[in-house]
């Protein structure tokens, strides 16, 4: 059709794993398969009115459109996952058809095979460290001075401004050694968890819009885990609680982190 497109969710080895039935994905389509040199793709049509080049440009820029889309392409995900090691792609890989999509398998299956055998029997896992901002410090700086306080500034300073820099430098000083302690604390943590994992990735810390919180994000890793390692890995993580950093494990999930594959070709 002319008008429409193959949304691509994940791909996985052609061992007579159905598609669950019933399921649906992005824009309450309906998710099939297509096979090819014995892997098999998970797919549905989308109409391009939405998922063509420039309706997607402002869709994305809708919140609640990605957080609609991004949550039924996860839900495709983790039903293969569910059954079988997948190679999850991309959020909104579009493609012109299905023979596009042939070729994708055709010419990238050594890479497939290759990600598929890596992450089979594993699970990825997680973790986000947070630490408290220096808010005593920063409150001291915005507010004003007491009157008997103000009074003292002028007593000890030739300079109106002068009280007020001191206390913007200490805050300064105090954010900085705050953020110094909690990265290097985050390191540690990071560095006890790849040790127990396969592989890790270290991702970009949230902005708090995103992370829904007000602490910093100092850690936003992912572990790529052996299954029957899942409860030493919790352990580990465990061990690692306190010393003024929380930490947050989420998962496991299907091993979005580590089948990152550069689809060529797709919209």
């Amino acid at each position: 059709m002319a008008d429409a497109g193959t949304y691509l969710y994940a791909v996985a080895r052609d061992v007579d794993v159905p598609c669950p039935e019933g399921l649906r994905g992005v824009a309450d389509q309906a998710v099939r398969t297509i096979a090819r040199s014995g892997l098999v793709a998970y797919v549905s049509t989308v109409p391009l009115d939405q998922f063509g080049e420039e309706p997607l440009r402002r869709s994305m820029e809708d919140l609640d459109w990605l957080g609609e889309t991004a949550h039924a392409h996860h839900r495709v995900v983790e039903a293969v996952a569910a059954a079988a090691p997948v190679a999850p792609v991309r959020l909104v890989t579009v493609y012109s058809g299905e023979e596009q999509v042939r070729r994708l398998l055709d010419e990238r299956h050594d890479d497939f095979v290759e990600m598929l055998s890596r992450v089979a029997g594993r699970q990825e896992w997680g973790v986000k460290a947070y630490v408290e901002k220096a808010q005593s410090a920063a409150q001291s700086v915005a507010q004003p001075a007491a009157p008997q306080e103000r009074e003292a500034s002028r007593q000890e300073s030739s300079s109106p401004g002068t009280d007020y820099l001191r206390r913007r430098q200490a805050s300064l000083r105090t954010r900085e050694e705050t953020w110094r302690q909690a990265g290097a604390r985050a390191e540690r943590i990071h560095d006890v968890l790849r040790s127990v994992a396969v592989a890790s990735r270290r991702h970009r810390a949230q902005d708090p819009e995103l992370s829904g919180r007000d602490e910093w994000m100092v850690l936003n890793g992912a572990y790529l885990v052996d299954e029957e390692r899942a409860e030493e890995f919790a352990r580990a993580l465990d061990g690692l609680r306190g010393q003024g950093i929380e930490l947050e494990l989420t998962g496991p999930w299907a091993p979005y982190s580590f089948t990152v594959l550069e689809e060529g070709g797709a919209r």
